[in-house]
């Protein structure tokens, strides 16, 4: 069973910065892709970031192309999103996703639909 456990959410201010971490386990992590979404309340859940299974590849959604990176360390079966220049727009509860498909590449995992497994999100929150 595939476990995938977010951390690093909190309240910060505009401009800041905050890394977030997801901690796989359950199966071989360096196989498969994985992905960051995120969840604005009364709003879709929406594709921020995904990363091939080796990481040389990764994909960005517009809103936060440029201002985040998301970069994985299979020796720690660990993915990160790095998210620099926060506005209060980035604020919404991140999730850690990842396909049951394995050697996929990032632009091919933009959809909620190319995921199976979800963590249960962490809170991000940018005040003014």
């Amino acid at each position: 069973q595939v476990q995938l456990a977010e951390s690093g959410g909190g309240l910060v201010q505009a401009g800041d910065s905050l890394r977030l971490s997801c901690a796989a386990s359950g199966r071989t992590f360096r196989n498969y892709g994985m992905g960051w979404f995120r969840q604005a309340p009364g709003k879709e859940r929406e594709f921020v970031a995904a990363t091939s299974w080796s990481g040389s590849e990764t994909y960005y959604g517009d809103s936060v192309k440029g201002r985040f990176t998301m970069s994985r360390d299979n020796a720690k079966n660990t993915v990160y999103l790095q998210m620099n220049n926060l506005k209060p727009e980035d604020t919404a509860v991140y999730y850690c996703a990842a396909p049951n498909e394995f050697y996929v590449r990032a632009p091919a995992l933009r959809r909620r639909t190319d995921y199976d497994y979800w963590g249960q999100g962490t809170q991000v929150t940018v005040s003014p």
